[in-house]
């Protein structure tokens, strides 16, 4: 879960009362969150960098929020402090509405070659709101949805200092220079490289496009860099306490999260504008000629009954009240007056609504957890143990009889384990790969468990000897048949190791195996030994024996 930090003093301003720390607790829970930890600035950097880097930290007391990883709105105290306002019926939830430019007096159109953009008018700006701005579209966008800007990055730029339309394009690091934010003179993004290797934040972004031919860059009318995405803003166009108009820029690889990151931006935003909760729109031309509108903003219906509300949940409300707790939680909600049924609107800042069980978790919300009444269930089912885990348990017992000792290893492994060690090439397996392996240990899935047991063997070699080790558990194939790409297989491996070969042990624990299974041996032709270099599969009617 996603964890939110806001000053205390500051969050009870907005919702307009002092709570203590138990009261406030017990209103997260209330809401769906949890009061993770009460702490300072001070506290955090004494406990990270050490007392000597804190002695200038501020005092003000900081509450840590977890917040849902799906309520991409309440990743800010705007959102967070609307939220709880209209669930304590302190305030109805907002209606977000999306304008022309020309209604703005606007001379033309912001055109921007890109996934997204659009612009807050003559908002008003303090130090914190700067503060919260930056917070938004950084560090909580980039933890959460943005998975640390490889799908979105999100910018944001004083449009005073800039005109459009603006141009999303591709260029090769020598050739773009500019001024990056809170630098005093301009450099090459080749420089620029070089230079945040060394920066705590921003080095954990650098990978995502420094060994690329084109770095992605965005220019306004008159060749000035906005911004070179997903790394650093230019300093040109920053927000500042004079800034009045915004121009949020949303660049992705993902279209769908793109439109909800600019979604949530503006709307949690928009409150400080003249205009509260209106957001001008711009107009983004792809390289096919394309024109889209964005932000979306967009409003939809769904329906459902209060019966399966009722029934999911375990209450027995009137439709009239499902309604209402619906419109606690910022879903809007009327009673249709067909027999039960409930017609519910799906807001712009709740792209976590997907399915009828979603309004229900809600309405469960709003009801609270600890009043719906304890009840016994009607019907009652009686546990059985999955056929493959029972027959598993039941072999690894005989297997442990014959004199063999239970290994068990991790599921993850290096390419090298399943490819070169065994003689293969990489592209050859059918490795399901991590994707941001945090250690060379763990770069894929297994596909054997040979290796597991090898490397067991290998840090056990001054034991006594023999040593005779088997594994039953699951490998990880490629396949593309299942919707997930990929299956889970169960496989059963042995490994006896000695002064001398033993292959007759191995081939005593084969057959005592298959006779526990019941599968016939070489003369009803259901299974039979057959030397084989490297590893190989098993085929539909052999069975082969590693020759090491």
């Amino acid at each position: 879960m996603p964890t939110v930090g806001v000053k205390r003093d500051l969050l009870f301003k907005a919702l307009g009362k002092t709570y203590t720390d138990v009261e406030f607790d017990e209103l997260c829970f209330e809401y769906g969150l949890e009061l993770d930890e009460i702490t300072s600035e001070k506290e955090i950097i004494s406990r990270e960098q050490g007392d000597s880097k804190a002695s200038g930290a501020s005092d003000v007391i900081l509450y840590k929020i977890d917040v849902p990883a799906n309520r991409y709105d309440l990743l800010c105290l705007e959102g967070l402090v609307r939220g709880l306002q209209v669930f304590k019926n302190k305030l109805e939830a907002p209606r977000y509405r999306r304008v022309s430019p020309l209604s703005w007096g606007a001379s033309e159109a912001h055109h921007h070659r890109g996934d997204g953009g659009a612009v807050l008018r003559n908002i008003t700006f303090t130090q914190e709101r700067i503060r919260q701005l930056h917070r938004a579209a950084g560090e909580n966008s980039t933890r959460n949805i943005c998975r640390k800007r490889s799908l979105v990055a999100i910018g944001t730029h004083d449009l005073d200092t800039v005109s459009g339309p603006f141009t999303y394009t591709a260029k090769p690091p020598a050739e773009i220079s500019f001024k990056p934010l809170n630098q005093t003179k301009e450099y090459t993004a080749t420089q620029l490289m070089s230079l945040y290797k060394t920066d705590s934040h921003l080095r954990h972004y650098l990978h995502i496009i420094e060994d690329k031919p084109l770095y992605p860059v965005i220019y306004d009318c008159n060749g000035i860099v906005l911004s070179m995405p997903p790394i650093i803003n230019g300093d040109h166009s920053k927000i500042t306490l004079k800034t009045k108009n915004v121009f949020v820029e949303c660049t992705a690889t993902d279209l769908t999260k793109a439109k909800i990151v600019l979604d949530m931006m503006v709307t949690m935003f928009s409150e400080y504008c003249s205009q509260p909760f209106t957001v001008e729109e711009a107009e983004v031309v792809y390289p096919d000629g394309k024109t889209c509108k964005y932000p979306e903003l967009a409003y939809r219906k769904e329906k459902l009954s209060s019966d399966f509300v009722n029934r999911k949940v375990g209450i027995n409300e009137s439709t009239e009240t499902i309604a209402r707790l619906l419109t606690k939680m910022c879903l809007r909600s009327e009673v249709t007056g067909v027999g039960d049924e409930i017609e519910v609107e799906i807001p712009p800042t709740r792209s976590d609504v997907i399915h009828a069980c979603d309004i229900m978790e809600d309405a469960a919300m709003a009801y609270g957890f600890n009043n719906i009444p304890y009840t016994t269930p009607r019907t009652y089912t009686v546990a059985n143990q999955f056929p493959l885990n029972k027959l598993t348990e039941l072999l690894r017992q005989d297997l442990a009889a014959a004199g063999f000792t239970e290994a068990l290893n991790f599921a993850l492994c290096s390419t090298e384990d399943i490819s070169d060690k065994l003689g293969k090439k990489i592209s050859e397996t059918r490795a399901v790969h991590i994707a941001n392996p945090k250690t060379a240990e763990f770069q894929v899935a297994r596909t054997t468990l040979l290796p597991g047991l090898l490397k067991t063997l290998a840090a056990n070699r001054k034991m006594p000897l023999p040593l005779k080790l088997f594994e039953i558990s699951d490998v990880v194939l490629k396949d593309d048949t299942k919707d997930v790409g990929a299956r889970n297989s169960r496989r059963f491996c042995a490994v006896y190791y000695n002064k001398s070969p033993g292959f007759e042990v191995i081939h005593g624990l084969l057959d005592r195996t298959m006779q526990l299974l019941e599968v016939k041996s070489e003369r009803g032709d259901w299974y039979h030994i057959q030397a084989a270099e490297g590893e190989e599969n098993i085929q539909s009617n052999s069975l082969f024996l590693h020759k090491r």
